[in-house]
């Protein structure tokens, strides 16, 4: 009767763990920015797309931005790439860009069949460690900004969110 006791206990106790971990991964945390210091100025990035062209934030001065610091080998941050996907065909001509910041170590290699194969519309740099301690550190991917018009961090998501997440925020931004 013991050992089926703790058999039943143990998997319930794994089962309560896997849960959690599935909760944290599927659920959007939504924060203010905190390390990125909320309400001022994004910090100021030059990167190299995978042509090797450089691409400045500046470049998109005037616009809402949604800066997606992600990988390809990051299940949640591959979840989010058809909503950016859409939210770019939605919104672009309204004035959103969006630029993922890629942190694969290999760079265009893995980003350029990845790109192709996921027919992404939107801009991809590859990231490096100045640009991440700039936005304060990235501890978990995907770790998402988002930059109103006047270059202003609004908002900071930790984890996968949905489009509709973003969409909500974007929307009253394209409007200024």
């Amino acid at each position: 009767m013991k050992a089926h006791f703790l058999r039943a206990s143990v998997a319930l106790g794994t089962l309560a763990v896997l849960g959690a971990l599935v909760a944290q991964i599927t659920q959007p945390a939504t924060v203010r920015a905190e390390k990125a210091k909320p309400n001022s100025p994004a910090p100021a990035w030059e990167l190299k797309d995978i042509e090797g062209k450089t691409i400045k934030s500046a470049d998109f001065s005037g616009k809402v931005v949604i800066l997606d610091f992600w990988a390809t080998w990051c299940g949640p941050c591959r979840m989010e790439v058809p909503g950016f996907v859409s939210l770019q065909k939605k919104y672009g001509k309204d004035g959103l860009v969006i630029v993922g910041v890629s942190l694969d170590e290999e760079g265009a290699a893995v980003l350029k069949p990845f790109i192709k194969k996921h027919s992404i519309n939107y801009t991809i740099v590859v990231g490096d460690e100045k640009v991440s301690k700039a936005f304060g550190g990235v501890d978990a991917l995907p770790t998402t900004f988002i930059i109103d018009r006047n270059n202003v961090i609004v908002s900071q998501h930790v984890g996968y969110a949905p489009e509709a997440t973003f969409a909500k925020e974007i929307k009253p931004l394209l409007k200024q």
